[in-house]
């Protein structure tokens, strides 16, 4: 009987502990990765506009060379919508450009279906450092709904570093 008490004790405290600490926490996100890439900004802002580059760059793409990657209308212009399916990540969802500000900034919407169901808007900037250097800005905004944002610290870990790798594979992409 005592074994059990002390069972249920501690089931109660790996749940009820968690959730509690949930509701004190923010649900939303907003991450922003910067890279410096010795090239114009031009050329720079011609290669991002195009989510299929993001193909040879973005992490999440390249950790499953297996993904099934479908796209609908034309890539670099406004409702350009690039879906995936990646069985090895259990991750699906959809990728819309929403707007282009041409030499500066593209911003999508980043649909997931799976493993949760969310929205995350992005946006990439470039910006001038000198006429051959370019600074990109990847910002990824989300929100995790309660209990779920409780992982936020580490899950806003793990995709900063994602992001990070991703625009160090744009760096040296664009510099060979």
């Amino acid at each position: 009987m005592k074994i059990l008490k002390w069972i249920l004790i501690i089931i109660a405290v790996l749940i009820i502990v968690p959730c509690l600490l949930a509701l004190f926490m923010k649900k939303d996100y907003s991450i922003t990765k910067e890279v410096v890439i010795n090239k114009p900004k031009q050329q720079v802002f011609d290669y991002v506009k195009y989510l299929k580059n993001q193909n040879k760059f973005n992490k999440w793409v390249l950790s499953d060379p297996a993904v099934v990657i479908t796209d609908r209308g034309a890539d670099g212009t406004v409702g350009y919508v690039q879906t995936w399916d990646s069985k090895a990540m259990s991750s699906k969802g959809e990728q819309e450009i929403k707007n282009i500000v041409e030499g500066e900034t593209i911003d999508c919407d980043l649909r997931f279906e799976k493993p949760f169901a969310g929205l995350s808007p992005t946006t990439m900037r470039t910006d001038a450092v000198s006429d051959n250097q370019t600074k990109v800005t990847w910002t990824f905004n989300g929100r995790m709904p309660y209990p779920m944002n409780v992982i936020r610290p580490l899950a806003e870990s793990k995709m900063s570093d994602d992001l990070g790798e991703s625009l160090d594979l744009l760096k040296k992409q664009l510099e060979q």
